[in-house]
């Protein structure tokens, strides 16, 4: 509307809060919105005529009807981003650089690290994309960004085809989300497309070979570099870490014989798991790519909060951790966070988006004193420990005689952490990472996080220990 288009918005849901959207959506200048599951079937007319471009929602898959509708009539179909590219120039104000980065994890703990590095470094910067500052109010803010560091989904990228990042990561690749993408060649070539027409530098994984192939393949700007990271000391062309301390050798003067100290693995706080550092050498070598000082890297991770429900050290009790890692809604994200601790009560379960366990299991077997089982049915789960760790110990606190869990989340996740109090010894650390979504009994990751803080609290109240608003505590 704001550039002259003529918009219709089709949504299947009528629920009261899409209704109040609507009237929102009316108010500035949309033509209509049309909220009737058959509207989504069809191809709609716009003013009595086809649409010029679909705008889509990345909830949609690419065999939606009208997707598929819109498709055969050559009707261009685009992402937010796609959008946002083509119309970021307004009079006025600076055309951002945009870094871009995808991945099966720890993408959002990645992009707010480059956020941080940015602001450091002096320049106006905001994370947006597929996490926080929706991309098209970024680029209609009055003042403008010097830099926009866009987390993009595979859904987005799948529908994005014009961008030209200044510098671009795919940090990792696992199984997920094959259902929407149809096979997994299908999501790694989405993900790779993160690479298409970058500018400065490619940005790889030096663990993930996957992740060099995708850069090889990809069609990049003259003069783009392909620069590594790592957790290994760095060969040339890389940020790693050599004793502890992260070091570039990617863009140095001279890389081939020096490197230049960027951080401590300490500035990034009292839990820094091996992928948290793999992380922030990624975001280090984005934001380098665009010229910030080493010692931006340092103050940006130095003064970065980490938030919730990553790695997030709810409290410490008689020389046991309790770790929060809800966002670990995956088995290759709970893989990270389990190869951070060696001894282990292992809080895990939840929807499993049919994925398997028997390699997760496996590779940690070792380290687990015990699991305890939440979610509706995690008998998956169950499966894989029983044929990979049968001397461990696993429980499910609350399941009728059929295996089934409660759907009363919280009730769960409470007889789940009261029985952890109880397994526990010194040195262990009580890990829920739960290696699977949560819709099955919370909302959100985010509120099986805010349960898990909860029942710790609870577990110290009941000691006589003290924790003040999920800060470690001491007894």
């Amino acid at each position: 509307m704001e550039l002259g288009a003529d918009v219709l918005v089709v949504d299947g849901n009528a629920s009261a809060e899409n209704l109040q959207r609507a009237e929102t959506l009316k108010i500035v200048g949309v033509r209509d919105v049309v909220l009737e599951q058959e509207a989504t079937t069809t191809l709609p007319l716009v003013g009595g005529e086809v649409p010029d471009v679909v705008v889509t929602s990345p909830g949609w898959r690419p065999d939606q009807p009208l997707l598929m509708q819109a498709h055969a009539a050559g009707i261009p179909i685009w992402s937010d981003i796609e959008l946002a590219w083509r119309v970021r120039e307004r009079a006025g104000r600076p055309v951002a650089d945009w870094i871009c980065l995808t991945g099966t994890n720890g993408k959002t703990t990645t992009v707010t690290m480059v956020e941080a590095i940015l602001r450091a470094d002096g320049r106006r910067a905001v994370a947006c994309g597929n996490v926080g500052t929706p991309v098209l109010d970024a680029i209609r803010d009055p003042e403008g960004y010097d830099v926009l560091a866009l987390e993009l989904s595979s859904f987005q990228l799948h529908w994005t085809h014009h961008i030209e990042p200044a510098s671009s990561a795919v940090l990792n690749i696992a199984e997920d989300h094959v259902d929407w993408h149809g096979s997994m060649d299908g999501y790694v070539r989405d993900k790779g497309s993160v690479y298409e027409h970058t500018r400065i530098a490619c940005v790889f994984n030096e663990a993930a070979p996957i992740t060099r192939r995708l850069v090889e393949q990809a069609d990049v700007q003259e003069g783009c570099r392909a620069v590594s990271f790592s957790t290994d000391t760095p060969g040339l062309s890389t940020v790693g870490l050599v004793g502890g301390i992260l070091v570039d050798r990617a863009f140095t003067e001279n890389r081939r014989t020096e490197a230049v100290a960027l951080a401590e693995r300490s500035d990034l706080g009292a839990v820094a798991p091996k992928h948290t550092v793999a992380n922030a050498a990624a975001a280090a070598a984005l934001t380098r790519a665009v010229g910030v000082a080493p010692t931006a890297v340092r103050d940006g991770l130095r003064g970065y909060d980490r938030g919730e429900h990553r790695i997030q050290l709810v409290a410490t009790s008689h020389d046991v951790m309790w770790i929060n890692d809800s966002k670990a809604t995956n088995p290759h994200a709970a893989d990270a966070s389990l190869a951070a601790f060696s001894s282990i009560v292992w809080i895990a379960g939840g929807l499993p988006k049919g994925v398997a366990y028997d390699e997760l299991v496996k590779a940690h077997a070792h380290r687990l004193r015990a699991v305890l089982l939440i979610g509706a049915d995690s008998s998956a789960l169950r499966q894989a420990l029983a044929a990979h760790a049968p001397d461990v110990p696993v429980e499910a606190p609350l399941t009728d005689s059929s295996g089934h869990g409660t759907q009363d989340g919280r009730a769960a996740m409470g007889a789940a952490v009261q029985r952890a109090d109880e397994l526990a010894q010194a040195g262990d650390v009580v890990l829920m990472a739960p290696a699977a979504a949560s819709m099955d009994q919370f909302r959100s990751y985010a509120e099986r996080g805010e349960a898990f803080v909860e029942a710790v609290a609870a577990v110290m109240r009941q000691h006589g220990w003290s924790v003040d608003d999920g800060a470690p505590a001491s007894g």
